[in-house]
């Protein structure tokens, strides 16, 4: 069974993105951008909602061919590429690169997916982590908390009807005073 982990860089007040979509305040260290590489290198399938795939699929299929691009970036460009992408969307009608479009109910897609032999799955955005969290489908939570307050915008945690208790299973420090812990769903 393939393990399911929500990941995404969070602001100390509990935030993905801030107000108007805003990420500046998350540009990663060196080491962090390494950190966030290896694992898309290490990713079976990625999981997007529309509107992180958009933002992502909007820069990165062609940003090794960037003027300027550091080796780290097209390292992560051609990861990023290679990584084989599911995307959930009941608005766009045709994705590109190496991603399939899901239209249906997420939930019974991402139930049958863990089913399936491959690597782990990572899911990203917001409103696609937030039904998969509902129904108790999260594995593992990687949590990048930068020392920023952004004041409200794109929460990462969703209301839940019950109790996740979790424990924690590593804690890192990057530059910058950035935190890494990652918690497992105890089952």
């Amino acid at each position: 069974m393939r393990t399911l982990t929500f990941g995404m860089n969070l602001s100390l007040d509990g935030y993905i993105a801030a107000p108007g979509d805003d990420l500046g305040w998350s540009s990663p260290s060196d080491e962090l951008f390494q950190w966030w590489s290896d694992r898309v290198g290490a990713t079976g399938l990625a999981l997007y909602g529309r509107r992180l795939w958009q933002t992502m699929s909007s820069h990165w299929p062609t940003a090794d061919q960037q003027p300027g691009a550091t080796p780290a970036q097209i390292e992560y460009a051609h990861r990023w590429r290679d990584m084989p992408k599911a995307v959930f969307s009941s608005t766009i009608s045709a994705v590109d690169g190496n991603a399939r479009l899901v239209t249906g109910d997420a939930v019974p897609e991402i139930t049958r997916l863990k089913t399936e032999d491959g690597g782990p799955m990572d899911i990203g955005g917001a409103t696609l982590a937030a039904a998969a969290m509902r129904a108790g489908l999260i594995d593992e939570y990687a949590i990048v908390t930068h020392p920023v307050l952004v004041g409200g915008g794109t929460p990462f945690f969703t209301a839940l009807d019950n109790w996740v208790d979790l424990d924690l299973v590593e804690t890192r420090t990057f530059p910058g005073g950035v935190l890494l812990t990652r918690y497992e769903t105890r089952r």
